[in-house]
């Protein structure tokens, strides 16, 4: 990728002072931290444009009486932020999404104050039925990013939005808790994030007959993620496919192309049977 070739020059220095494999670790980490430090600097710019509530379609008079849009083939796909983020994370996304025939992409922005992640599911699902009447599918897609995963999560296997959620698409969510900066602490949301919380305990309880399909994006250089595995989801009842990604870090994957491919394939598979685990090969996206 462009935004690493300024590290060129020092990359033969690196390589004298360290072991090969120490090195080979050093460099994708040093590639890594500099494309976050890149995606930042972006996103802090476009932040501004998604702090208001995206606005909602047009609603299109159908036959019969009832005003909804027409159905399409493909299920919509609601897109859920991450922790004091906004919607403004999915820019490039949501062009891909759309470029690629998915002709309806909708993002929901929580509040930054939000306190429980139980009260963000609920918004989540008031927000998904209003989805369904306002374009008459039965069944949505959702890719959430970080807390918004495990929003979105919590509202399939807890609140019974599996018979509304046909996929959910996780992006470095912290499925079984992160111990990552232990000093915001003071935030009730991240506490609930804690690998010993209530919250993380109600989704290892069993979910029989969850309906909904779950893919798992996890990266190797997650600074957020600690464990890193934790973005894994593990849990016998659930359909699940785990995708590792290589290379890059926490604020990539909403962004990088690469990913943008695995979710959309994703998107389009085919269902699994109930109670399987499907494997794939990691996504290999540094430059």
């Amino acid at each position: 990728m462009k935004v690493t070739r300024a590290l060129d020059p020092v990359l033969p220095l690196c390589r004298r002072l360290v072991p090969d494999r120490v090195a080979g670790l050093s460099l994708a980490l040093l590639k890594a931290t500099a494309l976050e430090a890149a995606i930042l600097a972006g996103h802090l710019l476009l932040y501004p444009t998604g702090v208001v509530q995206e606005r909602r379609s047009p609603v299109v008079p159908a036959q019969g009486g009832g005003a909804k849009l027409p159905v399409q083939e493909r299920p919509p796909v609601v897109l859920l932020h991450g922790f004091v983020d906004n919607r403004s994370v999915f820019v490039l996304l949501r062009r891909s999404l759309l470029r690629h025939g998915r002709q309806r992409v909708l993002s929901l922005n929580y509040s930054p104050l939000t306190r429980d992640i139980r009260v963000a599911a609920e918004l989540l699902g008031r927000h998904i039925e209003e989805v369904c009447e306002r374009t008459g599918s039965p069944r949505v897609d959702v890719v959430g990013h970080s807390l918004g995963g495990l929003i979105a999560r919590y509202y399939v296997q807890r609140l019974g939005g599996d018979h509304r959620v046909r996929t959910l698409v996780t992006l470095g969510s912290p499925h079984g808790g992160t111990r990552v900066a232990p000093l915001a602490n003071a935030h009730p949301i991240v506490r609930q994030m804690r690998p010993d919380s209530e919250l993380i305990e109600e989704l290892t309880r069993p979910a029989p007959g969850c309906r909904t399909y779950f893919v798992s994006f996890w990266s190797d250089l997650d600074s957020l993620m600690d464990p890193l595995e934790t973005a894994r989801i593990d849990h016998p009842d659930l359909m699940v496919m785990n995708v590792p990604v290589t290379g890059i870090g926490h604020l990539a994957l909403p962004v990088h192309p690469a990913v943008a491919t695995g979710i959309r394939e994703a998107l389009d598979s085919e269902q699994p049977v109930a109670g399987a685990e499907r494997s794939r090969n990691g996504l290999t996206v540094a430059s």
